[in-house]
């Protein structure tokens, strides 16, 4: 299967809103709708504008987007001014799962932060999601660190 992985454009973003808005926690927390929600757009300009963030999408060999990811990099003074890069909202269109995309999205992710200097890769995966958690781990990822979140709305 060839896979090509590219920055979002904004004409992708109805399909990433969409992949997004496509699971059990998504849909409680993404508004899909035609037109898309201002937001939306505005965080897109905005990420796209951050030389540090890489709103990523892939496609089929049929040229269709068949999942998504967002690419952070952290500059930090831990780690003698090391780079972080975060992997976040991770999705693989529902009919591609299972196929190989999501590893081959994530061994691409990594290669990416390898060649912008990171010295480690993170990510996290809501407790909710075991499936997702086991498939991380099998790529290599451990169970670190305990987080924690704090909603400010």
């Amino acid at each position: 299967m060839a896979l090509e992985f590219r920055k979002a454009r904004e004409t992708d973003l109805r399909f990433v809103v969409k992949l997004l808005a496509n699971d059990k926690l998504g849909k409680q927390r993404e508004y899909f709708q035609d037109p898309l929600p201002e937001s939306y757009l505005r965080a897109f300009d905005a990420i796209q504008a951050d030389k540090n963030q890489e709103l990523m999408v892939v496609e089929n060999e049929e040229g269709e987007i068949i999942g998504t990811l967002q690419l952070s990099f952290i500059q930090y003074l831990t780690y003698q001014g090391g780079i972080r890069a975060q992997i976040e909202a991770v999705r693989i269109r529902e009919d591609q799962r299972g196929m190989g995309v999501g590893e081959a999205f994530i061994k691409w992710a990594i290669n990416r932060a390898k060649k912008k200097g990171a010295h480690i890769i993170q990510l996290t995966s809501d407790k909710l999601r075991p499936e997702a958690i086991h498939f991380y781990e099998k790529l290599g990822f451990k169970s670190s660190h305990e987080g924690m979140k704090l909603h400010l709305s």
